[in-house]
């Protein structure tokens, strides 16, 4: 089944913003200000690849999202001038990250796992929708 873009592009702006605002807040709890960043961009990988690929399968967009995610962690264990050069703008420290983290990788699964709960969501109230 066919996903809306529109509707994948305006939850993608969402958690962009949420994201953002996820760093601009003082008083979050910590566990929130320290992780929320992390989950909401992959849940945001997550729904920018169902957006492209809106034809794709669940597992599909699953297994590119995971993939992406964990590809740019591991990328930040490389360090050379013209890559440290980038992330050091903050559009290359917001898609690039800084350094390796473990942790980031749990985040991540936990954003993709949120999407594709949102992504059956959004399908079944699909199928429930065109069923009437």
């Amino acid at each position: 089944m066919k996903r809306s873009r529109m509707t994948y592009l305006i939850l993608s702006i969402l958690v962009m913003i949420l994201g953002l605002l996820s760093r601009r807040i003082d008083n979050l709890p910590q566990i929130i200000s320290a992780y929320s960043g992390d989950i909401l961009w992959s849940l945001m990988i997550f729904l920018l690849i169902a957006f492209i690929f809106n034809k794709g399968s669940s597992i599909f967009i699953i297994s590119m999202a995971i993939i992406f995610s964990y590809s740019v962690e591991i990328s930040q264990l490389y360090h050379a001038p013209w890559i440290d050069g980038i992330r050091g703008t903050t559009l290359g420290a917001l898609v690039l990250g800084y350094g390796f983290l473990w942790s980031d990788l749990v985040c991540y699964t936990i954003g993709v796992m949120i999407g594709a709960g949102l992504d059956l969501l959004i399908m079944r109230y699909i199928r429930k929708r065109d069923r009437i």
